[in-house]
Order: structure tokens, then C-alpha cells, then sequence
């Protein structure tokens, strides 16, 4: 039997809230502070939905001072500005900026069920905002949104619960990811920084070099594409760098693994720059970023782990727009060890890698499936009265 659904507001389940940020000028709003304090910047990279803290805190002071406040845990954050449409769900107690126009959840709408809700409106709720400067989403814009709805919690709460499982092997293998790489980057550290399988000195066959021995860069590969080659490849295969400027940087497709490694700090956050990204597979990218791969027994693996294990800091250039230019990065002083080491270790990285990958894939298919299901869930074309939560 169809569920019922009703036509109603955001206001309708559950209260819109603002936020404010404490004086900067005043350190004692931020110093020692231990209440969670969310900025749309603190989402921009996460890519979990659980957020239970930001890039800072605040004080009880900071809280008293402003207009912002403390929000329950399982409130849905929607930041309503710069830019539109970053979610989270608030894991424990905490406020935001003012650039936020979170939900809490009524007593008669599940929270998970909201979140989702929110993703699914995100183009709709942007399409509202309004601003010269930059678009913004208002309180009262917000609370007007229409949305349609199951009337019955337990209804939301089985099609919360689909896209929760699809999300939760995502996170799953996201952290297991992140574990891998760690126990790799432990491994190089060992081999290569602490030398604690040659007895703590870096063997006689090894010596000191510079990076143009180990790496080859392929940034003369790109070429200019027309308009409708990279709308064709966007709709295909992965796109790396800045959307922003797809209509006049030079693209070029690739097939194969590489390292990316950030040029334009202006493009990518500059408080990351230089970014390191290992890619694989067929990918385009822009021209704000050097692909590379190894030579002389170097991996794009080794490389990955080398570079994030290397102060590259200071072949950056620029004031304004800082930069990381062929020159300095062929010139940063490394360690080469002899190929039967290099080769012994990368025999213990692969592995790693390969599960990297693998995890991956199944992230990039997972996240197909719960995007194709958002939309038939949120308009009840699939039921899930048979589900049991």
C-alpha cells in the first residue's frame, strides 16, 4: 500500500536557525574555547555526513557575545551562502556562522530523512537565493521552501535508512582507505626517513639527488579541447582542477596512474597548497596542476609517499598567486636508494594501493547508486513499506 505524502514547508519540520560569528578582536571569544563552532569553509572539504567539529572553537563568552546558538545534536547544517547547499549533520552540540540556515528536526520528522530531504532540494533551495555580491539563501526563503513528504515518521525513517546503509559502506571504506595510506606512509617514514630495516643509517649504495632523476613530467601533454569535447568527457570520465576556469584552460585526457600535484594556489585552497592527489583510470585535468610519473624505479605510489613526506613549502613562489613552478619542483633534494631496495619496498606498498583502489570503485559505485535512488525515494516512486528499520 502507497504511502501517504504531504505538500508542506521546511518550516513545517522543524525550526530554521541562523548563526553569528563572535569578534574576531576579542581573543577570549576563541582562546581555550571547546564549543563547536561551523563555518561553510569547515565543509568544503568534508565529505562524511557526522560533523562534530570545525577549524575552531569557541567560548562560552564567544557563544554570549553574538546572535549565534548552540544547536542539538541531529540538527541538518545547510550553509546559505558562500556557497549554497553544503549539508552535515551536527553529531553533538555546537553553532555556526552566519552563513548557515540549519534545520532542527520536529518531534514528527526524522532527522536522516531531512538531510537527505535537504541534498535532494539543494539545486531547487539555491535556485532561491538572492544578492548582488554573492547568492544568498534568507531565513524566511529558507522556511518557505516546499518540500513533499511522508506523513509518517516511520516512512521517513525506512527511506532514511536505504540511502544511510549506502552512505555508511562509503564512510566505511573511506576510513579504511585512510588507514591503508597511513600504514603506508608509515612504511616509507621506516624505510626512508628512519632506515630501521638497515639499522637506522641510510645504507653506503644510497645517496643524496634531486627529483628530475626520479620524475617525469607529462604537463606538455595537454592540449586545447572545444566546448563540446569537454562537456563530453565531463559527462564520462573524472574531471581534476578548477571548474571555474573550464572555458579557457587547456585539457588533455589521460588513461593510466599519475600524481597531481597543485601549480595555482590561487585555484586550489591555498592553506593546502601545494595539494598531492594520486589518480587513476581515464582523467582530464586543467592546466593548474603538474601530472607526473617515476623513473628509475620510482612508482607514482613512492612518489605519492615521498612528496607527502617531503617540505616542498619552499619551491613555492608568489606573493598573491602563489605557484609551484617545473623548475623548482625538479630541483628538491631526495634520497635514491639502490632498485633492489626500491623495488623490495614497493613490493610491500602495492598491495596497499590496490586495495586503495579497489575501495575506490566501489565508493564511486556506491555514490551512482544512492544518487540514482535519492531522486525516485524523495518523490515516492520506490516503496519501502517492507523495510524493516
Amino acid at each position: 500500500m502507497k504511502s501517504e505524502w504531504k505538500e508542506c514547508t521546511i518550516s513545517d519540520l522543524g525550526e530554521v536557525v541562523g548563526g553569528a560569528t563572535p569578534s574576531t578582536k576579542k581573543p577570549e571569544n576563541y582562546k581555550n574555547g571547546n564549543i563547536s563552532w561551523i563555518t561553510p569553509k569547515d565543509l568544503s572539504t568534508f565529505s562524511g555526513r557526522f560533523i562534530i567539529r570545525g577549524e575552531r572553537n569557541i567560548t562560552e563568552m564567544g557563544l554570549n557575545s553574538c546572535s549565534t546558538r548552540l544547536l542539538p545534536p541531529n540538527t541538518v547544517l545547510f550553509s546559505s551562502r558562500a556557497p549554497i547547499g553544503y549539508i552535515a549533520i551536527a553529531e553533538k552540540e555546537m553553532c555556526t556562522n552566519q552563513g548557515f540556515k540549519s534545520v532542527i528536526p520536529n518531534s514528527d520528522t526524522d532527522y536522516m530523512f531531512l538531510y537527505y530531504l535537504l541534498k535532494f532540494n539543494k539545486n531547487n533551495i539555491e535556485n532561491m537565493g538572492s544578492g548582488t555580491t554573492f547568492k544568498e539563501v534568507s531565513g524566511n526563503t529558507m522556511k518557505a521552501i516546499k518540500v513533499c513528504v511522508p506523513v509518517d515518521i516511520e516512512e521517513q525513517r525506512r527511506i532514511g535508512a536505504v540511502l544511510s546503509a549506502i552512505d555508511d559502506k562509503i564512510e566505511l571504506n573511506t576510513a579504511i582507505n585512510e588507514n591503508l595510506e597511513q600504514q603506508a606512509q608509515t612504511i616509507f617514514k621506516s624505510w626512508f626517513v628512519d632506515f630501521e630495516p638497515f639499522g637506522g643509517i641510510m645504507p653506503n649504495d644510497w645517496r643524496i639527488g634531486i627529483t628530475s632523476e626520479i620524475i617525469e613530467l607529462h604537463d606538455s601533454k595537454r592540449v586545447p579541447l572545444s566546448g563540446a569535447e569537454r562537456d563530453k568527457m565531463d559527462k564520462i570520465y573524472p574531471y581534476y582542477g578548477a571548474t571555474s576556469c573550464m572555458d579557457y584552460v587547456d585539457n588533455y585526457l589521460f588513461d593510466g596512474i599519475y600524481l597531481l600535484l597543485g601549480e595555482d594556489g590561487t585555484v586550489i585552497n591555498k592553506n593546502e597548497f601545494p595539494i598531492l592527489q594520486y589518480v587513476y583510470g581515464k582523467f582530464w585535468v586543467n592546466n593548474h596542476a603538474h601530472i607526473i610519473t617515476g623513473k628509475l624505479g620510482y612508482t607514482v605510489e613512492i612518489l605519492y609517499l615521498l612528496f607527502k613526506q617531503t617540505n616542498i613549502k619552499h619551491i613555492v613562489t608568489g606573493a598573491v598567486q602563489q605557484k609551484v613552478s617545473q623548475t623548482n619542483l625538479k630541483k628538491v633534494p631526495i634520497i635514491i636508494p639502490d632498485i633492489k631496495s626500491l623495488n623490495c619496498f614497493n613490493e610491500k606498498i602495492q598491495p596497499l594501493f590496490a586495495m586503495i583502489r579497489k575501495n575506490r570503485d566501489e565508493i564511486k559505485t556506491l555514490s551512482a547508486l544512492r544518487d540514482t535512488l535519492l531522486p525516485k525515494l524523495m518523490n515516492g516512486e520506490i516503496d519501502v513499506s517492507e523495510i524493516k528499520i
